[in-house]
């Protein structure tokens, strides 16, 4: 009896470090967020929608396509049709989006952090000439 070799063994490593990084940085994101609002600058909601919530959405993202790429389905999944086709393609593909993904997330923390810091040096600058 011959067994059949899923194409998505050869990625298993690359899902497990990719969706390892996106629950780090979600959980980072959190810790962030958590101690802006331990600052005594006001911060208001729209700042957080605009920054954090982009962030998070794009590393879940990642997260879910890990998830789903890396469970033990026993059949190919309805997201996965051109899996049994065209796999190589479709595996680069879902690969490539997870990168991408995680890097505009890793650029909208980065744009958390910067902002945070630099409006709050700036708030701090008004309170030393006031």
């Amino acid at each position: 009896m011959e067994e059949t070799v899923s194409p998505l063994g050869g990625w298993e490593s690359f899902y497990v470090i990719i969706g390892s990084s996106a629950a780090a940085l979600t959980g980072l994101q959190f810790v962030v967020i958590a101690l802006v609002t331990e600052t005594r600058q006001r911060t208001s909601t729209n700042t957080v929608d605009a920054f954090a919530t982009p962030t998070i959405v794009h590393f879940c993202a990642v997260l879910l396509v890990a998830a789903v790429l890396s469970a033990p389905w026993p059949t190919l999944v309805g997201a996965a049709l051109a899996l049994g086709r065209h796999s190589t393609a479709a595996l680069f593909m879902a690969a490539a989006t997870s990168v991408l993904l995680l890097f505009i997330g890793i650029h909208n923390a980065w744009d958390t952090v910067t902002y945070v810091a630099l409006d709050r040096l700036g708030a701090g600058e008004d309170q030393e000439g006031g």
